[in-house]
């Protein structure tokens, strides 16, 4: 695989027209699942859940569709193979050529590289997403997202890069890893952007997700999301959690902050405040 090696040669990191709800793992909250499905269209969403990056099939494509279902989702399907083959003819993907989100559970994101990387179902994703459609998916299902794809490691999700490390790349330029502090993962990230300068490395703790549209990413969820930016680093080993303006090795995001993927930058409070405005008043 072949690193971008610019996050400005790509105009939106995120999709242009369409939205990525991108979960780090764990118990998803109320407020998660609402976003994924008002993008989706609310009531009238087209859902398509798609567990394959799960071992055991049978549980985790029952639990989502409960969840979604219980949060006022009407028409869900599931879709599965580990045939690329498969996965590459038009009748497998017609289910997504109607949907209007998508669901990625979690597992082992690899098993979602083998299945559908460079396949139809790549490619109708994207057309989902071209189309004004969401995509949304935790852990395994949050990673596959970014172009890089990091503990895609067959043997285990230990090693950050391993023998998998081409992601969907529905967001560019972007490593994106889950369970961040529930599993102690805070600076695992570090060693990935140091070896890939070019990349932007965000990492989520579980029930906390990230909305990205266009360059614009959102934190929605109880806990937080760091940001691991080279352009940030000093030459000093400081590791610890910063603000913005600091040059440590990350830094934290809460629920409601909101980042510009195109400036590298969190968003001021004035406009923070100007857009939640604008929102509430919409409503």
């Amino acid at each position: 695989m072949t690193t971008p090696t610019s996050i400005s040669d790509h105009g939106a990191i995120g999709p242009a027209r369409g939205a990525l709800v991108i979960v780090g793992g764990g118990e998803i909250g109320p407020e998660i699942w609402d976003r994924f499905l008002t993008l989706a269209g609310g009531a009238d969403a087209r859902i398509v859940i798609i567990p394959t990056a799960q071992e055991n099939l049978s549980v985790t494509d029952d639990d989502t569709a409960k969840e979604l279902a219980q949060h006022g989702a009407r028409r869900i399907q599931v879709l599965h193979t580990r045939d690329p083959k498969e996965a590459d003819t038009s009748q497998f993907v017609a289910p997504l050529r109607e949907a209007t989100g998508v669901w990625l559970t979690g597992g082992r994101q690899w098993r979602l590289a083998d299945a559908y990387l460079h396949t139809r179902v790549h490619q109708e994703l994207a057309a989902l997403l071209e189309r004004g459609g969401v995509i949304g998916g935790t852990s395994a299902g949050a990673t596959i997202q970014g172009s890089f794809l990091v503990r895609g490691d067959t043997a285990g999700n230990e090693l950050m890069i391993g023998d998998h490390v081409e992601g969907f790349g529905f967001l560019k330029a972007a490593a994106i890893d889950q369970h961040l502090l529930r599993r102690n993962r805070q600076f695992d990230l570090i060693s990935v952007i140091g070896e890939h300068p070019e990349l932007l490395g965000i990492g989520i703790d579980e029930g906390t997700a990230v909305v990205a549209q266009g360059n614009r990413l959102e934190v929605v969820g109880a806990s937080y999301v760091a940001i691991f930016d080279r352009e940030q680093w000093s030459g000093t080993e400081n590791t610890s959690p910063n603000n913005a303006g600091s040059k440590g090795k990350f830094y934290f995001l809460s629920a409601g902050e909101r980042f510009d993927l195109n400036d590298r930058r969190i968003a001021p409070p004035e406009i923070q405040a100007d857009e939640k405005g604008a929102k509430k008043h919409s409503s």
